[in-house]
């Protein structure tokens, strides 16, 4: 008789999930600056707000 399944090797296993971790991350930075960005919305209104964003791309380029 034949077993039902074969014994999965541990190493893909831990591949993926190291493989998973930049995204991860990128999620997580990715929703560290939408929060951000509403606080500022919140805290300084739309038009200062964009004047804010428009002034930072500036001195940035």
């Amino acid at each position: 008789m034949q077993p039902l399944s074969a014994p999965q090797d541990m190493s893909s296993a831990s591949g993926r999930r190291l493989a998973s971790m930049p995204a991860l991350a990128a999620g997580a930075i990715g929703v560290v600056l939408v929060a951000g960005a509403g606080v500022l919305w919140a805290t300084y209104g739309t038009a200062v707000f964009f004047e804010m964003i428009a002034s930072g791309f500036s001195a940035c380029f």
